[in-house]
């Protein structure tokens, strides 16, 4: 599923977190980095925020939290097998927690998300960036 949109309405809102929050999910690598999930959470919710947890075997729990009203853009890192959705705000604004890591629990500030991901397609990359780029703009 694929939306470009060259006009939006207030119906469309809903939609387009729906797509958004779908394509990341259906295209994120669990298996990426050397540490294994045991379950992760991913959602944009229709007040606006992007928030992505993960769940470590060893109890490790890493959660990023931002408003899309700081989203800047979006870039790709990879090829349509694998790579990383590289999401970049304004400024320091993606709220970086850790808990239960055995380096101590750590509350930061970032500029960039990296989400591993598979199977991609350019054309839906570019529906995404449109996506969440209008959303930045509505909320």
């Amino acid at each position: 599923m694929c939306f470009l949109f060259s006009a939006y309405s207030d119906d469309t809102i809903p939609q387009n977190f729906r797509w958004a929050e779908s394509y990341v999910k259906s295209c994120f690598d669990a298996t990426a980095g050397n540490q294994k999930l045991k379950k992760w959470e991913l959602s944009i919710t229709d007040k606006g925020f992007f928030r992505f947890r993960k769940y470590y075997i060893n109890g490790k729990q890493e959660y990023f939290s931002f408003n899309l009203k700081r989203f800047d853009h979006l870039t790709y890192l990879g090829t349509e097998e694998f790579g990383q959705i590289v999401l970049r705000t304004k400024q320091d604004d993606i709220i970086v927690q850790t808990y239960n890591d055995p380096k101590g629990n750590i509350d930061s500030m970032a500029h960039e998300l990296k989400i591993p991901v598979i199977n991609v397609h350019v054309e839906l990359l570019d529906s995404l960036n449109i996506n969440l780029s209008y959303l930045m703009k509505e909320n």
